[in-house]
């Protein structure tokens, strides 16, 4: 067994935490399959992997070693596709992360028709609310809704979204709408942890207003917090696309947007490289269109 194969069989035992799995995912007996990773880590002279009678986790050698070999691969798997001719029908494994809400609503049904074109692409999603690292962990696509540094990753704006002010119709019923944000001292807010959920809110085209915000619930998801202001306990501020179709719907109501900030630039970001692989370069392409060509996200 060559190293490109010790490498495979690792990267695959890493991903599924098991040597049992990896093994029936390859059609190879667990011995096989425990043996090639030996035979690798004695080669390296370096402990890979960390086995439990549970469970199978990787060294910070290891986690350092799986990028490298995700990336070599990725690049033979790719020289290999040229070669052969089949750029004209991308074909492998992509990993694709977005914000939890906005790859619910806008990137899976994307990804659903995207692997409807392209039957001999796979897709694994990574839908968290915090920003990635691309290389470390081994993400090809990422959706960013920020403005982005600069940095050796190639970016693609297809669209906005903005920060709003808002609550339910009962909450401003009892206790008013703001006419301005110094208003806003009167009234009771649901704050969030994590991105936009500072205990400071800004406002204006140069954020040039801040309010201080106080408050006495702080949620940890957006979703619970959308929940608690459309029970009219308070009033929050979210991304617009999260809110987007409350508000339509009429259960929560937008204020104070005469005093918004600039809108938040959405990228559809990958890292740069000597040549971006057909497949990525077929999801860039196929996602950014239909993203700016949806509602909510001024694209």
């Amino acid at each position: 067994m060559d190293r490109l194969d010790g490498m495979r069989i690792f990267s695959l035992v890493a991903e599924q935490e098991g040597f049992a799995s990896a093994a029936r995912t390859l059609g190879m007996s667990a011995a096989t399959v425990t043996r090639a990773v030996a035979m690798l880590e004695h080669s390296l002279g370096a402990r890979l992997l960390v086995r439990t009678t549970r469970s199978v986790k990787l060294t910070e050698v290891g986690f350092r070693y799986l990028q490298d070999c995700r990336r070599i691969l990725a690049e033979i798997d790719e020289a290999e596709a040229q070669a052969a001719g089949s750029f004209s029908a991308p074909a492998g494994t992509l990993t694709i992360t977005a914000p939890t809400i906005f790859g619910r609503l806008y990137v899976l049904p994307i990804i659903l028709e995207f692997l409807d074109q392209y039957p001999g692409i796979s897709i694994r999603t990574a839908f968290v609310d915090r920003v990635t690292n691309l290389i470390d962990e081994g993400i090809d696509v990422a959706v960013r809704i920020a403005h982005l540094p600069v940095s050796g990753l190639s970016a693609l704006r297809v669209g906005y979204v903005r920060r709003v002010i808002c609550g339910a119709p009962a909450y401003f019923e009892k206790h008013g709408i703001p006419k301005t944000p110094k208003d806003l001292h009167v009234h009771r807010f649901v704050a969030r942890s994590g991105l936009f959920g500072t205990l400071e809110w800004s406002f204006g085209r140069n954020s040039e207003i801040r309010i201080p915000v106080t408050s006495r619930f702080l949620c940890n998801t957006n979703e619970a917090a959308i929940d608690a202001v459309a029970a009219g306990w308070g009033i929050s501020r979210f991304l617009s696309y999260q809110v987007a179709h409350d508000i339509q719907s009429g259960r929560l109501q937008h204020v104070l947007a005469d005093f918004e900030e600039e809108p938040v630039p959405i990228h559809v970001v990958h890292a740069e490289g000597r040549v971006a692989s057909a497949r990525m370069r077929a999801f860039v392409d196929f996602a950014a269109k239909r993203l700016r060509a949806s509602e909510h996200i001024g694209g």
